[in-house]
């Protein structure tokens, strides 16, 4: 049985989406940057890779450049202040928001940030 267990994402410039990763909590070597693959681990064992669109091109051939939002990663926070802190320390860093901190329908404080390369990242907490 197979079991989905690392999500990966290309990158134009490393340096700026480790950057971007680690203000949201994601422990990643300090010395990565200039790598063409980096993987860290979530404290649950989880693994997210980055990619640098370069050697993916290098595996596949060819890259088509996405268009629109086909997925979203999430971060959970541990409380409704750490989204709104989390926001703003993310907008604060030069990065762009998308979607201020709000009480959601379904019982979560929420926002949305845009990564470095156009993906959506939410935050959220229980409210």
């Amino acid at each position: 049985m197979s079991e989905l267990n690392l999500i990966g994402l290309v990158v134009e410039d490393m340096a700026q989406a480790l950057a971007f990763y680690r203000l949201l909590g994601m422990v990643i070597p300090e010395d990565a940057a200039g790598e063409p693959h980096v993987e860290a681990v979530t404290p649950h064992g989880f693994r997210v890779a980055w990619d640098t669109r370069e050697l993916m091109e290098s595996i596949h051939g060819e890259w088509v450049e996405p268009v629109g939002h086909r997925m979203v990663l999430a971060f959970e926070c541990a409380s409704p202040g750490e989204v709104d802190q989390l926001f703003r320390k993310v907008v604060q860093a030069g990065y762009q928001g998308f979607k201020e901190p709000w009480d959601a329908f379904w019982g979560q404080r929420y926002a949305v940030v845009i990564d470095p390369d156009g993906n959506l990242v939410d935050l959220y907490a229980t409210l």
